[in-house]
């Protein structure tokens, strides 16, 4: 399984914004220069961002846009699951009922394990710690 560009563009932006949280809000183009992605990619994306309250935005001369949280209150988790709209490893983790083998089914269990593992560890992953881990590398 493969994140599309959408969370790891996401996440890298969710991340810019981090590190410039205190400094009000931050206008698209500087992110897309520091992170090496398009600025039309870029407002496709806080789109989904802002409706989930992960993202303000401010308009005129000074505005910009501005986490809605603060950095350690968001995680990795729930930024994919904004822009991917979940992301089991199989659709039988999140919908048993799409297969009709999911009763009798010998692997299922090993991709809901592995399907809980990833979002542990996501779920677990907060911007604040992904600053603070680079920092400290």
């Amino acid at each position: 399984m493969k994140l599309s560009s959408r969370s790891r563009n996401g996440t890298r932006m969710m991340v810019d914004l981090a590190q410039h949280y205190d400094k009000g809000p931050i206008q698209i183009g500087e992110i897309a220069k520091r992170q090496d992605i398009s600025v039309k990619y870029l407002e496709q994306l806080v789109i989904p961002l802002k409706k989930a309250d992960y993202i303000r935005s401010v308009r005129g001369p000074k505005g910009g846009h501005m986490l809605a949280k603060r950095p350690d209150e968001i995680t990795v988790g729930e930024i994919v699951r904004i822009l991917e709209g979940g992301i089991d490893l199989s659709v039988c983790i999140e919908n048993p009922d799409a297969c009709e083998k999911t009763g009798s089914c010998l692997t299922r269990g090993v991709w809901e394990e592995a399907t809980k593992a990833m979002y542990e560890k996501l779920n677990s992953t907060t911007l604040s710690k992904m600053i603070e881990t680079s920092e400290n590398s």
